[in-house]
């Protein structure tokens, strides 16, 4: 696609938060936008251009074009070649959602620069069918705290404000943990004990986040669907939930399937206690201390 005239040269700006899909207990179905967002510009343009990320990422296979494409043959536009900046602080590593920041980008570039323009409903249909689960678009795309549940082609997100006095330190490895092998070590079946553990507790969960209840938070975020089996993936697992929870963190979990990791606390003092201690046990890890996003995904034409 070259040479293309009459381009509208309009430059949208996409902004998307960071999410953590899980939350302890909320197995594929909570999921928390955080206050650490990427930001992408993307223009029509007369030959595809990206910046703002690794080499291997700025061909045909980039993730933000490709969902542009896809979403350009959902809405029935047409798609033109983009120029592309990334500018995202969401590590690599796994856990934050930086792949569905960018299905989220590239869905919003076609919507906003189609006659409809951006609308969020339809964001997340697109979406989740690009991601082939809400858990992390949907908060993302949304802010807040979200409990989705898929039903066929149907996906019904319910969100939910997060309590302002509570704190996310989230910690990342410099390695990665492939979705495939975190996929892999998971059971094929679950005890009636373990349901009945963990629906009690995710109740109590969402409840805990909706009213910033930092000792029904501990008590609560106890999972034993996928934790106790992910975490054998992360060898600093152990160390750092023992470091955080001594340092004063009400519940330390396993960041969507990782490697990344997020210690929950109640107060920006005991955060800043909790990112302390983290700190000095895994010095050159990526660290961050943020609250929870409110916003959600935002669209822009300039």
């Amino acid at each position: 696609m070259t040479g293309v005239e009459g381009l509208d040269r309009r430059t949208v700006i996409v902004r998307v938060p960071a999410t953590s899909a899980n939350v302890g207990v909320g197995f594929d179905c909570l999921g928390v936008a955080l206050d650490l967002t990427a930001t992408f510009l993307l223009s029509p343009s007369d030959r595809l251009e990206i910046e703002g990320c690794e080499e291997r990422f700025r061909g045909e296979d980039n993730l933000v074009w490709q969902s542009y494409l896809a979403a350009c043959e959902k809405i029935g536009t047409r798609a033109v070649p983009l120029r592309i900046a990334i500018l995202s602080p969401i590590p690599l590593s796994g856990g934050l959602g930086s792949s569905s920041a960018c299905v989220i980008a590239g869905i919003g570039a076609a919507m906003a620069l189609s006659p409809e323009g951006f609308d969020r409903e339809r964001a997340l249909k697109i979406a989740v069918t690009l991601e082939g689960h809400p858990d992390n678009v949907a908060p993302a795309l949304l802010g807040g705290l979200v409990s989705s549940f898929v039903d066929g082609d149907v996906t019904t997100s319910t969100r939910m404000d997060v309590a302002s006095s509570l704190r996310f330190v989230a910690v990342a490895p410099p390695y990665e943990v492939r979705t495939a092998d975190a996929r892999r070590v998971l059971p094929e079946t679950v005890t009636r004990e373990t349901a009945v553990w963990q629906m009690g507790r995710c109740v109590a969960v969402v409840r805990a986040f909706e009213t910033g209840d930092a000792t029904l938070l501990a008590a609560a975020c106890h999972d034993r669907l996928h934790e106790p089996y992910r975490s054998q993936l992360i060898p600093d697992y152990e160390p750092l939930r023992t470091t955080a929870l001594e340092a004063g963190a009400s519940a330390f979990v396993i960041s969507g399937s990782g490697s990344t990791m997020l210690a929950i606390a109640d107060g920006d003092e005991v955060a800043r206690r909790v990112a302390d201690a983290l700190t000095a046990a895994r010095p050159s890890f990526w660290l961050r201390t943020l609250p929870a996003n409110t916003l959600g995904t935002t669209v822009e034409v300039q």
